[in-house]
């Protein structure tokens, strides 16, 4: 979809819009757009952002409620205010301003999926060092009378597909770069979390003087090493993009080795490449890459370290 929008003479931007649209339409995997990802109340909320590799401005959502597009609220930031970051009740009411219709994000799916959790003392969660013990029951929780600290388990214990994004990079033909994401967030997540998704230099970033990219997986621990944004400067440097990718896992491993995450990273002159960190059950990392080089999109795959 983003490939066309450029064939047709659309901008960088208008492809990472439409691309990430789609995802949001066809809810990718379940991870993307509506009716996925349920919170620990049952409600899907949506996150997105879009970067302009040219201006360095970005527009991002976080925590978005009953509007379904939200990578077209996010591009909205852009073009209607001087803000970055638009999050929650006040993001939808924005989006409605916009001209974005409300709508329900909550399915047979999702409500399913909730009813399941519930069923199974709502394991896993992402709650610790509460009573009651969220190992074993559902909450409310809250803090004890004596905290007693227990390290925290860096092991994902979620499967990897609890959890994942919809990451883009384009590259224009005159090396213009842009990015975006777009997602539903953790399942299970208490309600208010914001991953990296939204967050510039964290779920993606763009610079039209070095390259772009954009990661996925256990958004917690990814955003706090702004994993793209390292990407980019690594990139800037001269190091090749599959080089990057990898320096950036590298980073990441040396704090939290178990953790589920990748990055697709592209540089101004077309070359591209990804990463992963190996955990039990996530071993290669899956991508798609559309050029004039390739007749058609192609899926790419690398092995992860």
């Amino acid at each position: 979809t983003a490939w066309r929008v450029l064939e047709l003479g659309g901008s960088e931007l208008d492809a990472v819009e439409r691309g990430c649209g789609q995802c949001e339409i066809d809810q990718c995997d379940g991870t993307v757009g509506y009716g996925g990802s349920p919170d620990e109340s049952g409600e899907t909320t949506l996150d997105a952002m879009i970067m302009d590799g040219n201006t360095m401005e970005v527009g991002a959502v976080a925590d978005l409620r009953r509007v379904k597009n939200a990578i077209g609220v996010a591009r909205k930031v852009i073009e209607y205010t001087k803000h970055t970051l638009l999050v929650g009740e006040s993001a939808s009411l924005f989006a409605v301003k916009m001209g974005f219709p409300y709508e329900d994000l909550t399915t047979q799916k999702s409500l399913s999926l909730y009813s399941e959790w519930l069923n199974q003392s709502c394991q896993p969660n992402y709650w610790k060092n509460v009573v009651p013990d969220s190992s074993k029951s559902c909450g409310p929780y809250k803090r004890p009378e004596e905290v007693t600290y227990k390290e925290e388990q860096t092991s994902s214990q979620r499967s990897v597909h609890d959890h994942d994004t919809i990451g883009m990079v384009v590259i224009g033909v005159s090396g213009t770069v842009a990015s975006g994401t777009s997602t539903n967030g953790a399942i299970h997540k208490i309600p208010g979390r914001v991953g990296d998704s939204p967050i510039a230099g964290a779920g993606s970033y763009a610079d039209s003087t070095a390259g772009g990219a954009a990661a996925t997986g256990d958004g917690d621990i990814m955003m706090r090493f702004l994993p793209s944004y390292q990407a980019v400067e690594y990139m800037r440097m001269g190091t090749d993009p599959t080089v990057a990718c990898q320096k950036v896992i590298s980073r990441i491993q040396k704090y939290v080795p178990k953790f589920f995450g990748a990055i697709i990273c592209a540089n101004t002159t077309g070359s591209y490449g990804a990463a992963c960190n190996k955990i039990p059950g996530f071993t290669q990392f899956h991508f798609m890459v559309s050029s004039p080089l390739l007749s058609r999109p192609t899926e790419q795959v690398v092995d992860c370290i």
